[in-house]
């Protein structure tokens, strides 16, 4: 079992919203899927959205233009809960980071890059392809994890 210390320094906010949040996620890829058939990935979402603008020939596949509109209305309904939880279960205060601008953008730019490159993001791959016992989502896991740890520990031994 973990100390109270070790517990506290992984969550400093406390672990419960982490894992109601994991199980609300999950509950509603799985109800998505059981009710229409959709999976629920979110570098579709962000793909799709963009056929409204970009003319190039990737965003103008049919399988962004014919989801688009779910899609959306998927990304709205993320955004609607977060902000029912905000209200409901927070103090009001919005949380911040001490994160330069900048670097956000860069690592903004770096996963939606990494989220085309490994044909899909991590809560397609992890959420909806694993729940789907998808070998390749597996892969796909194991390697933003382990990259996610090089990445964290590089970047700790940088600026210690």
């Amino acid at each position: 079992m973990m100390n109270d210390s070790l517990l506290a320094t992984l969550f400093p906010l406390g672990w419960q919203h982490y894992l109601a949040g994991g199980l609300v996620i999950g509950a509603g890829v799985a109800l998505l899927f059981v009710l229409t058939g959709l999976v629920g990935g979110m570098s579709s979402v962000f793909s799709s959205t963009w056929s409204y603008l970009l003319r190039q020939p990737y965003f103008q596949q049919a399988r962004y233009l014919d989801s688009r509109g779910w899609r959306l209305a998927y990304a709205a309904g993320l955004i609607g809960g977060a902000l029912v939880w905000w209200l409901a279960f927070s103090d009001g205060q919005a949380l911040s980071t001490s994160v330069p601008v900048p670097m956000l953008v860069i690592g903004g730019f770096l996963v939606g890059f990494g989220a085309r490159l490994g044909n899909g993001c991590t809560s397609g791959h992890g959420i909806c392809g694993l729940g789907s016992l998808q070998w390749p989502s597996l892969l796909a896991v194991l390697t933003f994890m382990a990259t996610a740890f090089l990445t964290a520990n590089l970047v700790g031994w940088w600026t210690a």
